[in-house]
């Protein structure tokens, strides 16, 4: 793990100087360090290797019908405003003859979450990944998640929600597949 340790709580500092607040007020004096380490948690993905994650956790199995996790809570960071996007993303792969522990898959998910993102992007990066560790049929993921750059600032639509998917393999050829995945993830 990687420590940001003396790099960002100057720079915070600063920062709250020039948004003419007093650094060395009660209410903030540990503002900075806390920001510091608040930042390096939120973005502890760069440093983890989302190969690793899964390569520890593939086994050969017989088993060929669709694997879905649903409900994946993400939290992340957007990295046009540094502001939270928060939701849920939906993950599903068809073996062939390799599956990976589930729990791998959710893992993946953070590790992409734990990186400065976009929402389109970071949807895209865990249907490849799966894709080639496990070389399966077909990946399915869905994100829905709330941006607060979009509720908190600029347009203000607090109750809009972005919905991004990216389908490999079976889930791109066959309809029937998407739609069952699709399904599946419905509440």
């Amino acid at each position: 793990m990687r420590t940001l340790e003396g790099k960002i709580a100057p720079l915070v500092s600063d920062l709250l100087a020039h948004l003419g607040e007093d650094p060395s007020r009660e209410g903030l004096k540990k503002t900075p360090l806390r920001v510091e380490k608040s930042l390096e948690f939120l973005t502890k993905g760069y440093f983890e290797d989302p190969f690793k994650v899964l390569n520890g956790a593939v086994f050969t199995e017989e088993y060929s019908e669709m694997v879905v996790l649903k409900n994946i809570k993400i939290f992340s960071l957007c990295e046009h405003h540094l502001l939270p996007f928060v939701g849920v993303a939906h993950v599903a792969y068809l073996p062939d003859k390799k599956i990976v522990g589930l729990s791998k898959i959710a893992r993946l998910v953070e590790v992409y979450a734990r990186r400065l993102q976009v929402q389109e992007r970071m949807t895209m990066q865990i249907a490849e990944t799966i894709q080639k560790v496990l070389d399966p049929r077909g990946v399915g993921v869905v994100i829905k998640a709330e941006h607060l750059c979009m509720q908190m600032r600029g347009i203000e639509k607090q109750e809009s929600v972005a919905i991004t998917s990216a389908m490999l393999g079976m889930f791109r050829t066959r309809l029937e597949t998407r739609a069952e995945f699709m399904n599946l993830i419905s509440p």
